[in-house]
């Protein structure tokens, strides 16, 4: 039998989440390590960090040590009218890490839907994604937003390219004093200035941010999020998930819903995800796509309060120790479950609970 008291927080979380997502009909999907670095080049503003390692495999060819898992499952698929490639991973990514600002390995878990995605493939997806938030800590919540919605609002006000980048940005960090400096640069109204500040506010209980949405008098569809908010009403966890248009990602990259998780006691965002058609199209894929990644990597900074000692008993003998008292007491401790380290001295960054001396002088 395991012990699971030796089990890191992470690797625990990956077993509860490979078991749930198969549940779900999602299949392992295992890949190499390395890809071709043209890939991440192509695709770096995709990317959490854009600094690949890379190097020169034998054949002169430039690789890279992978730094993401969902544009080598695009890349490795095929586009069949009418089905869908449900998929799941656990994965080493290789990239800087935002706490050391130094190339870290990190364990990265996540699913991908791909084929002909409907509404229930997208309720389905945000529904997986609170209960993968769920299987780490009760404490989370997940927001999410429409890409659609916000270029429709963002575009209605002012179509130019410069204009709707910029604005993109200032909406996602809720800025309404820089955006009311770029609407005056490039003569747009108040009217429309009070139309995306309005959107910026449009957060928290999903009945009322669709009540703002209708208030705002655009053109855009609005149909699809109603019938999403319906579906969440009767889901496990639809306390938990909110609408805020604020959220949001590249526009070259994703389109329709775009969504974020937190948990309780990490500052940032530690699961990201949504609809990347846009993405697919770039890399001549005809297929929809939705998923979403977990950091799992960030869950260092959960207050974890049995992983604050290495072992329970730090056990020190020397020459004059009865060897066989040693052992019986380095057995019986193991034997009543506990992690025990036998040693001449005391190591100096071993954190133990409590020292028992059986040297000589001891």
């Amino acid at each position: 039998m395991i012990d699971e008291s030796i089990i890191r927080f992470e690797e625990k979380a990956i077993f509860r989440l490979r078991s749930l997502y198969q549940k779900h009909g999602y299949l392992p999907y295992k890949m190499s390590k390395f890809e071709e670095y043209d890939l991440y080049l192509r695709n770096k503003d995709f990317l959490v960090s854009d600094r690949v390692i890379a190097f020169n495999d034998t054949n002169g060819k430039l690789m890279a040590l992978k730094p993401d898992v969902t544009l080598s499952i695009i890349k490795s698929g095929v586009d069949t009218e009418g089905t869908k490639q449900k998929v799941y991973y656990n994965e080493n990514v290789y990239r800087v890490s935002e706490s050391t600002h130094r190339f870290k390995e990190i364990m990265q878990a996540g699913l991908e839907c791909i084929g002909d995605i409907d509404i229930f493939d997208i309720y389905e997806v945000i529904s997986l994604a609170a209960e993968s938030l769920y299987q780490i800590s009760p404490d989370f919540c997940i927001e999410i937003s429409n890409m659609d919605v916000v270029l429709a609002v963002v575009n209605k006000v002012c179509d130019n390219r410069d204009f709707v980048t910029k604005a993109l940005m200032f909406i996602s960090q809720k800025n309404a004093h820089d955006l009311k400096v770029l609407c005056d640069e490039y003569g747009v109204g108040d009217d429309g200035y009070q139309k995306i500040v309005l959107l910026i506010s449009l957060y928290g209980k999903r009945s009322d941010v669709i009540d703002g949405l209708d208030s705002l008098g655009t053109d855009f569809n609005t149909d699809n999020i109603k019938l999403l908010a319906k579906m969440l009403d009767s889901s496990q966890f639809g306390d938990k998930i909110k609408f805020d248009f604020s959220v949001i990602n590249d526009m070259n990259y994703y389109n329709g819903f775009v969504f974020k998780g937190f948990i309780d006691g990490i500052c940032r965002g530690v699961l990201a995800g949504g609809q990347y058609d846009n993405m697919m199209k770039k890399m001549h894929r005809t297929s929809g796509a939705i998923g979403f990644a977990l950091y799992l990597d960030r869950l260092d900074e959960i207050d974890n309060a049995k992983d604050s000692f290495d072992v329970d008993y730090l056990v020190l003998y020397d020459e004059g120790t009865d060897l066989f008292e040693l052992i019986a007491k380095r057995d019986g401790l193991i034997n009543g479950g506990a992690l025990v380290s036998c040693q001449n001295q005391i190591p100096q960054k071993l954190r133990y609970k409590e020292i028992i001396d059986m040297r000589r002088d001891g």
